[in-house]
């Protein structure tokens, strides 16, 4: 049974992806700073020992682990951008990068790849045109912070190992995430349009993402950077009306929140709320990769019955 290590494993994606890896067969090992306070669901899965701060990690899970998913991060959407919090969530993912890198330089390991999150934050503003994996960063916050993941992750390859980033879209789940703030006005009859309505989403379906991280893993084939979004991209406004209609068929509103209220209720972060992300998934078809929910019909569907 091979060994996979996760950091960042108790979010959202972390914890989708232990439980479909331990379905395929794999023993994952959860990078924590107090791996004491958890409790594992399988036997399959377990704790080990990591301090970014004191840039501190596990021996035995470098040396046993032959796969590397680095998930780790503060939450970009969970709290308002203070100086203090964009320096926590640009510092989060260097510095555990960083460590990762150490680790692996200065431990003795069988680690094949290393599979990194990043975020389709990277790209500037896009419209009609899909941005793709060679467009080069936006200068803003989220762009330079992904700028920053990825560079600081990059020096696996000089190790000889494969490294694989994928930089994700919205991740549509009921568990956690957007997907639940998108639906709560929607239970009270509103469908809310932020902005202009025009902005586009890209999104993509958890399940989907978990198995894009398990093909990346697996497959040598995988390697560089790859957008995970789904085929599917659509603007806020039919992203809002289509929800409403599937959770309330036509007992709804919809209600257009303007963007001066979206900035003066968000800051800084209602940037990234109200900018147009169309971005392109050519690279990861092109891959063979199949989706279980290749349109917003197919991931309400799956997501609205449960």
């Amino acid at each position: 049974m091979s060994s996979v290590i996760i950091t960042g494993g108790t979010g959202l994606v972390g914890t989708a992806l232990s439980r479909l890896l331990t379905l395929q067969g794999f023993s994952v090992i959860i990078l924590s700073r107090d791996p004491a306070r958890h409790k594992s669901q399988s036997p399959s899965i377990r704790y080990a020992a990591w301090n970014i701060r004191d840039q501190t990690i596990n021996e035995e899970a470098i040396s046993e682990a032959k796969f590397i998913i680095h998930l780790a991060g503060a939450g970009v959407a969970d709290k308002r951008w203070t100086d203090k919090r964009k320096k926590e969530i640009r510092e989060s993912r260097i510095k555990s990068s960083e460590l990762l890198i150490k680790a692996l330089a200065q431990i003795p390991n069988k680690v094949e790849a290393v599979v990194s999150a990043s975020a389709i934050g990277w790209y500037a503003e896009s419209g009609v045109v899909q941005r793709v994996e060679t467009d080069p960063p936006d200068p803003g916050f989220l762009g330079e912070t992904c700028r920053l993941w990825e560079q600081h992750i990059q020096p696996v390859t000089a190790m000889g190992k494969r490294l694989v980033i994928l930089r994700s879209g919205i991740a549509l789940s009921n568990d956690g995430g957007a997907f639940p703030e998108f639906k709560r006005p929607v239970r009270f009859g509103i469908a809310s349009i932020l902005g202009s309505g025009r902005q586009i989403i890209s999104w993509i379906h958890l399940d989907d993402l978990c198995r894009l991280y398990l093909d990346a893993m697996i497959n040598p084939q995988w390697s560089g950077i790859y957008n995970a979004v789904a085929p599917q991209p659509v603007t806020n406004k039919a992203f809002m009306i289509e929800l409403g209609n599937r959770m309330k068929k036509t007992f709804y509103i919809s209600l257009p929140v303007p963007g001066f209220v979206v900035r003066l209720l968000l800051g800084e972060k209602s940037t990234e709320i109200l900018k147009s992300s169309n971005v392109s998934c050519e690279k990861i078809k092109k891959q063979g990769f199949q989706f279980i929910y290749p349109t917003l019909d197919a991931a309400f569907r799956d997501l609205l019955r449960r």
